[in-house]
């Protein structure tokens, strides 16, 4: 079974981290969300972008070092900011993508991939205006974009085809399209 985990960091996009992790699981996923950042030291609860909190399974650093096949990130301001500023983030990040794991982010978050230098040559998208950021970078209008182990896509209203996406390249085209006959989203 393939396993992944979702950081969340203060601020993060409530209805892109949820609706992953919701989706991935029921394509038979082994998700573990990490937290980054809580709200006290060591702390499992993170606060949402829009003041809805979660517990997170484990802190990142507790689940750093885990043989994950890939790592996501949701979007969200602060999170995404939070995400890019996190040196144990960044170390992750380089990390997966020197192993070839692959790396997902969701709305703002792809400014943490820029800020490891994991998009430099690639083709990427993000929610509109965060692309002012990025350097070096073919940008893209497109839900979701994979470029290499890299995938990223625009924001809330694309979060189900994000996670589709990700259920199909980790399990099979015929689990997603389970999932999107189950759940009533269109192909």
């Amino acid at each position: 079974m393939p396993r992944v985990c979702v950081l969340m960091a203060q601020g993060f996009e409530e209805i892109e981290a949820v609706t992953v992790i919701d989706v991935l699981r029921r394509g038979e996923i082994d998700v573990t969300t990490l937290s980054v950042g809580g709200t006290g030291p060591g702390s499992l609860e993170v606060m949402g972008s829009h003041g809805i909190p979660l517990r997170a399974d484990r802190t990142l650093t507790q689940g750093v070092s885990e043989a994950w096949d890939m790592v996501i990130l949701p979007g969200g301001i602060p999170g995404s900011t939070n995400l890019r500023d996190s040196p144990e983030v960044q170390a992750m990040l380089r990390s997966m993508a020197e192993r070839g794991r692959k790396i997902g982010a969701i709305c703002a978050a792809p400014i943490a991939l820029e800020a490891a230098g994991l998009l430099r040559g690639k083709k990427a998208t993000s929610h509109p205006g965060v692309e002012k950021q990025f350097r070096d970078v073919t940008y893209s209008t497109d839900a979701v974009v994979r470029d290499g182990n890299i995938l990223t896509s625009r924001g809330v209203g694309t979060a189900l085809d994000f996670a589709l996406d990700i259920v199909r390249d980790l399990r099979s085209p015929e689990v997603e399209q389970k999932l999107r006959v189950g759940m009533l989203v269109p192909a």
